[in-house]
């Protein structure tokens, strides 16, 4: 990790906190002085974010699921070109809210493509490119379901980002056993995080996960 920094995602079901807890890590570790990059999935350049638009917008519920499958691996790939890969060379931690993770659970587990297509798409469009850690974060899904609604009504300014909210609780419950299935198989890479409490104890629960990893990384020079 000293050579190519340190890549960590942020994993969850809708309204879990993951966006909140990245940025309260992003805040520690800058404040402890290291190179922070960080990545949104989809997004995180301008061509993600056009495919975000067209993977989020609730008037594209007819999307196939191998669309939406080939769509997140494209805007995943610009990002791996534009972002991660020159940051991760520059010694920078680098920390992205979703990454393949998301896709195994959302497309594989609960679309029903599976894992095998997914990483077959994987090793197509970024090679082997995963996190060095996966921090998950698990809540009651019913619970943070109606929270991510309730937080797109109130942030809905035209351009809705909520298609993947209007899935049936059905498809969210998929998604966290998606996500569980990864846990049970890289234990070591992917950590299942208690979502409950208030967000400076869950932060403290990632803290104590993270720091283990960070006397691998150079610091910022001063």
């Amino acid at each position: 990790m000293t050579d190519r920094g340190l890549f960590i995602s942020f994993e969850g079901t809708e309204g879990s906190g993951k966006s909140t807890q990245m940025r309260l890590l992003i805040e520690r570790l800058r404040n402890t002085g290291h190179r922070v990059t960080e990545n949104q999935e989809p997004g995180g350049t301008r061509i993600g974010t056009e495919i975000r638009r067209i993977l989020l917008d609730p008037v594209n519920a007819q999307m196939a699921s191998t669309t939406e499958l080939l769509l997140m691996f494209a805007s995943r790939a610009q990002a791996a070109e534009e972002v991660v890969l020159p940051a991760l060379s520059r010694g920078d931690i680098v920390l992205t809210d979703r990454w393949t993770d998301s896709t195994l659970a959302y497309q594989g587990e609960a679309r029903g493509l599976g894992f095998d297509r997914v990483l077959a798409t994987q090793r197509l469009a970024i090679g082997d490119l995963l996190p060095h850690l996966t921090l998950c974060l698990e809540v009651n899904v019913e619970a943070g379901l109606s929270r991510a609604r309730e937080r797109n009504r109130k942030l809905s300014t035209g351009t809705s980002e909520g298609r993947m909210d209007a899935q049936s609780l059905e498809f969210h419950m998929r998604v966290q056993q998606g996500y569980r299935k990864i846990a049970a198989s890289e234990p070591d890479r992917f950590r299942i995080i208690d979502g409950s409490g208030e967000p400076n104890e869950v932060a403290e629960r990632i803290w104590q996960t993270v720091a283990p990893l960070l006397r691998h990384v150079s610091r910022a020079a001063s």
